[in-house]
């Protein structure tokens, strides 16, 4: 037998159904919407897959539409939020508890990956966001309003400015330069004459004029390493910021990404997930100390002893993120500055305080660690990190200078 929407009859018992499978083929379009890959052709299977499953349980209701509209690992936290998110909603799951067709889900113990994307597209406001109020609203208009935003500090820029500094920061042009290195690749001309090719190539064609193989150094972009603080004094930027070290992973190859508060955190692999939303939740949790105390001391220490030899290797550029507010600064903070400034290329500091023109290095932590970097630098809105985005493309990465205080934007 077949649903009685496939029969296209209208009796009052056959409405309900009806309203179901309409209510499917909304929740599909919704995950395609929140970035899942689904057509009309998985949302008529599904339609099918439900009819075979029955209506017993919420949980074989679950896993019929599971089956079909999860093709790939990284859509099952957005399709599972997404089904607590679509079938909670009153207007929707009322309809179908009256029928007795299913019973309520458990709710969401946690918010999950994909929540704010998924809220969006359900037309859901403000749902699992610990930002500010949606309801603030840009208050700038006309020909300049896109300058004022590129200058807007990260910590003023409400829910929907954040995701549309987010998007922006995924297309900005993060490429390196590469360098020569010493790996010899085959090539159509020099500047190196490879004999053992060009003997093996007259030999097999015996030819009396001997026809030249050349060999060149490969280039290849240096590894970069980014060193970043989530303290309680940076959690206005951290997400930002980690945003920006994922769209750095996505368009670079070998990043290597490093989370720090009162402890170290590798969080590379993590980072390696194209979907943001999940590449960020999947990080959160292995980290212990977000939003806590600071010791940028013993965390480098830490990456030292544990890490520099790994990752600062083949003339490395290390981005380190932080206001530079230890909370012990006695503990050896220069010392392991000037250890990653001699192992690394060019080591760029990253500080939102520069924000403020009135600033001076006068904490402890900040004396200790600005004598040993390369570039001192903003990092507080869209124009800060366009900034650095030119500076990492630039020429200048190659030869080294003294401390440089800037203050973009």
């Amino acid at each position: 037998m077949g649903l009685p929407i496939l029969a296209g009859k209208t009796t009052q018992k056959q409405a309900e159904p009806s309203k179901l499978a309409l209510n499917i083929m909304h929740f599909g379009r919704s995950l395609r919407i929140a970035g899942l890959p689904i057509g009309t052709g998985k949302i008529i299977d599904a339609v099918r897959a439900v009819e075979i499953a029955g209506f017993r349980s919420s949980e074989d209701f679950y896993w019929a539409l599971h089956g079909i509209f999860v093709s790939s690992p990284e859509h099952e936290l957005i399709f599972s939020q997404g089904f607590h998110i679509f079938w909670r909603r009153p207007e929707l799951l009322g309809k179908l508890l009256e029928t007795g067709l299913l019973t309520p889900p458990p709710p969401a113990s946690k918010k999950s990956a994909g929540s704010r994307r998924l809220s969006d597209a359900m037309g859901l406001k403000n749902f699992g966001s610990n930002r500010r109020d949606p309801e603030q609203r840009e208050t700038y208009v006309g020909a300049s309003s896109a300058e004022v935003f590129r200058t807007m500090d990260f910590e003023k820029m409400s829910v929907k400015e954040i995701m549309k500094a987010e998007k922006i920061i995924e297309g900005l042009p993060l490429s390196i330069p590469e360098r020569k290195t010493r790996h010899l690749i085959q090539s159509h001309k020099g500047p190196l004459v490879d004999l053992r090719s060009t003997m093996r190539a007259n030999l097999r064609t015996g030819s009396a004029m001997i026809q030249l193989k050349y060999r060149k150094a490969k280039k290849r972009a240096p590894p970069l390493v980014v060193i970043c603080d989530i303290s309680g004094s940076m959690a206005k930027y951290s997400r930002l910021l980690l945003h920006f070290t994922h769209a750095l992973t996505k368009k670079r190859e070998r990043v290597h990404s490093f989370v720090f508060g009162t402890r170290l955190t590798n969080i590379t692999r993590f980072l390696t997930e194209r979907d943001t939303d999940v590449a960020l939740e999947s990080a959160q949790t292995v980290i212990r100390d977000w939003s806590g105390g600071t010791r940028i001391g013993v965390c480098l220490r830490m990456f030292n002893i544990h890490w520099s030899r790994r990752v600062l290797s083949q003339g490395a550029v290390v981005i380190l993120i932080s206001d530079g507010l230890d909370r012990d600064p006695s503990i050896g903070l220069g010392e392991e500055m000037e250890r990653i400034h001699k192992s690394c290329r060019r080591l760029i500091w990253l500080n939102p305080l520069l924000r403020y023109s009135e600033f001076e290095p006068r904490a402890l932590g900040v004396k200790a660690m600005l004598p040993h970097v390369d570039e001192f630098r903003p990092v507080h809105n869209l124009a800060s990190m366009a900034a650095l985005a030119e500076a990492l493309v630039a020429n200048d990465l190659v030869a080294r200078r003294e401390p440089k205080h800037r203050d973009e934007g």
